[in-house]
């Protein structure tokens, strides 16, 4: 059960309908993270919006695939039920199966750095980064880096708040209404 009840879009204040316009005219969708962090724009602008920004430097950066390999590898590691299954189901939709996939090398020290931060985020060891810094700009790592921060940060919001992992619904595509 959350711990904090999301809110509602159709009753939500005014600067919140238009936060929420706003995000979903950016093509996004609501979920129960977003609508639960929405109870306070700045908050949600905190870690919403420019985990959104990151992310989209870090696939100009390394590449969609390579990103989402990363940021899937630290729920995974993590344990984050809402990340993890956000990740699960967008790399489903493109037919890739994590468990079974050949990860290029590039790929996968992205997936060995991410389990790193996870498994402790206060140390990651000398050799692995050592190995980062020969495939990666310092530019690269850092966006990587911080990218990494911020699904962090995702994955303990969500695991405190107890956010429901589940795919939101909105009241009006339940009742038939456009959404």
């Amino acid at each position: 059960m959350p711990r904090i009840a999301m809110i509602d879009p159709e009753t939500a204040a005014p600067e919140v309908k238009k936060v929420i316009a706003e995000h979903l005219a950016q093509g996004y969708r609501l979920t129960n993270e977003k609508l639960t962090l929405l109870h306070n724009p700045v908050a949600f602008d905190a870690l919403e919006a420019t985990s959104y920004r990151l992310d989209r430097e870090l696939q100009r950066l390394i590449g969609q695939q390579a990103a989402d390999f990363f940021e899937y590898a630290i729920s995974l590691e993590n344990d984050c039920a809402v990340c993890s299954t956000y990740f699960a189901n967008l790399l489903k939709k493109r037919g890739i199966s994590f468990e079974d996939f050949a990860f290029s090398p590039r790929e996968q020290l992205l997936i060995d750095y991410g389990r790193a931060m996870a498994k402790d985020p206060k140390h990651v060891s000398d050799v692995l980064f050592v190995r980062m810094k020969a495939e990666f700009t310092d530019e690269e790592i850092i966006v990587i880096t911080a990218m990494g921060y911020f699904m962090l940060a995702n994955n303990y919001f969500n695991d405190w708040m107890q956010v429901d992992p589940s795919p939101y619904v909105s009241p009006a595509a339940e009742t038939g209404k456009k959404g």
